[in-house]
This record gives structure tokens, sequence and C-alpha cells, in this order.
């Protein structure tokens, strides 16, 4: 296995450890412990259902974090075929993205503390803490949204890159640029428009499916080796 395509394949490992580690807190958490429209439901799935919220922290916390590293693997990856973009990459998708990824488990623990009920908070009734809880979740989600449009940006010095790469796909480098808009799309949608949050992600999911095909092709085929050449010369 060449250099080349080892860097590849590393990237697209921890590129896809960490998206299928951030789907945990994302979408199973939501789905399995937020009740809709009903606070005292939620408040209770949380307080019974401790561990796994806690486990969602974590997952946050993780995924935040190894997506430094996804950055720092594809930096490795491309920097031959454009040194600022692959700078301007790292900078989008870890430095500015990262921090708002821990950001978003402060709300959390705030929900999860008065999901319990803790002594200090005896100032507060029982529907006043269910409605704190919602309160923070709801703040968790705004800040996803805010985040949203880092993980888009970033995707654009990304899809330039392996667009220009000639060792990956230049259909992947396009589809990249393309979720970009995808994501921006989501995250404007929730923040001015958010009865129509849901439709936005289901007319946005083809165009973010690119970074999953980025992912896979990165981990399973890897990169083309005898085409290094022609992207060092651009």
């Amino acid at each position: 296995m060449t250099t080349l395509n080892k860097n590849a394949r590393v990237a697209g490992a921890v590129y896809l450890l960490a998206s299928l580690i951030g789907v945990v807190r994302l979408i199973y958490i939501p789905k399995t412990l937020i009740v809709d429209g009903n606070a005292a439901a939620t408040a209770a799935n949380i307080a019974s259902h401790e561990s796994l919220f806690r486990f969602g922290i974590i997952t946050d916390l993780t995924a935040g974090a190894l997506f430094l590293f996804v950055t720092l693997a594809l930096y490795r990856l491309l920097k031959e075929v454009d040194h600022g973009l692959a700078v301007l990459m790292v900078i989008l998708g870890g430095l500015m993205l990262v921090p708002i990824y821990f950001m978003t488990t402060v709300n959390d623990g705030a929900a999860l503390l008065f999901a319990r009920g803790a002594d200090f908070l005896s100032a507060f009734d029982k529907p006043q803490h269910d409605a704190f809880v919602v309160l923070f979740l709801k703040l968790h989600h705004q800040t996803v949204l805010a985040n949203e449009i880092f993980w888009g940006l970033w995707l654009i010095p990304f899809g330039l890159l392996v667009f220009k790469s000639r060792f990956l796909p230049r259909l992947l480098g396009a589809w990249l640029i393309a979720a970009c808009f995808g994501y921006l799309a989501l995250s404007v949608t929730g923040i001015l428009f958010p009865q129509y949050e849901e439709k936005a992600f289901a007319f946005a999911q083809p165009a973010m499916i690119g970074e999953l095909a980025t992912m896979l092709w990165l981990l399973i085929v890897g990169a083309r080796q005898r085409r290094v050449g022609v992207a060092t010369s651009l």
C-alpha cells in the first residue's frame, strides 16, 4: 500500500468513525428520549434514562474531538494539492467547528440537572424544572443549527481539494460542494422557518450524502497513486 493510499484510508476511517459517533446524540437520543410538545414526558425520560443521556453527551464530546483529527488527516492527504485550501479546510472544519460542538454539551448538562431535580434547584417547582429541561434542549438544537454553517462551509475547500486532486473522483468533490449548500439551507431554514426544518432536511439529504460517499471511497478505495503527478502540477 502506498503512502498516499494509506493516508486516504486513515482519513476515511477517522472521518467515518467521528460521523457514526456523532449520530448518537444528533439522531438517536432525540428520537429515544425527547417527546415533542410534552415537557414532562421529556424530563421524565431523561431522568429515568440518565446513563443513556450522559452517554449522548460523551459521544458529542468524542465526535467533536475526533473532527480535529479528521481535518488533520485530510490535510495530510491533500496539502500537496493546494496548501492554502488545505489550511482553510482545517480552520473551518476543525478550529471553528469543534469549539461550538463542545458548547452544545453545556446545554445538555443543564438540561440533565433540571431533569434530575438537584437540591440547589428546589426554588423551582416541577413544571418549571420540566420547562427548563426543554429550554436547554432547544438551546442545544439552536447551537447545532449555528454549527451547521461550519458543517457546510468547510466542505467548500475540501470539495475543491478533492476536485483538483486527480487522485480522487471529481464527482466526489462536486458532491461535497453541493453538500455545503445543503447544510447551509438546513441551518437557515431551521433558524428562520423552523416549521419547515424537516422538509428542508428531506430535500437537502441527497446532497449531504456526498460526505458519506467520500468517507466510504477514502476508506475502501483509497487514492489513485498513478495520478499524483498530475495533481501536484496544478
